[in-house]
């Protein structure tokens, strides 16, 4: 690790710690050099495939605009909205993959947007699993009813 004051390129690790969240740890640094100390972060990054085999970093706030689209109009708060994309990055942590398909990230969303709206999670359901006709729709919604009845 260089240093971002005078750039030796090696430095010492005084302290380390698992973030609250556990899913990052935070080290505190001296550089030898020039006796400044500083903070690094080190977290797993998760990579998405993407249906035409492009690779991008994972990101929760593409999820949480995806999401927020289909939420529009609906009774749903930036919390709700913030909470949501934290359970799906957690569902796909806790996979153990390091490259997740953009499939998989999409069945990550089903579960807790189906608890937080139904209406929402028609709509993205709908351009999700790219329905073709109403019947998509009605099967949709009965199992909707279905999962409500068995959870009730």
């Amino acid at each position: 690790m260089h240093c971002p004051f005078c750039k030796h390129n090696d430095t010492r690790v005084l302290d380390s710690r698992v973030a609250e969240d556990g899913t990052s740890i935070r080290r505190r640094r001296l550089c030898p050099a020039c006796e400044r100390r500083f903070t690094t972060l080190e977290q797993m990054q998760l990579v998405v495939v993407k249906r035409s085999g492009a690779v991008e970093p994972f990101s929760r706030e593409k999820v949480i605009a995806g999401v927020a689209k289909a939420c529009k109009g609906r009774p749903v708060t930036e919390g709700d909205l913030a909470l949501l994309g934290q359970q799906v990055e957690e569902a796909l942590r806790a996979a153990g993959l390091a490259e997740i398909p953009a499939h998989d990230v999409g069945v990550a969303v089903l579960g807790p947007l189906s608890q937080l709206d139904p209406v929402a999670y028609l709509r993205f359901a709908s351009v999700y699993k790219q329905y073709n006709c109403v019947e998509d729709f009605e099967a949709e919604i009965s199992q909707l009813r279905a999962q409500t009845v068995a959870v009730g």
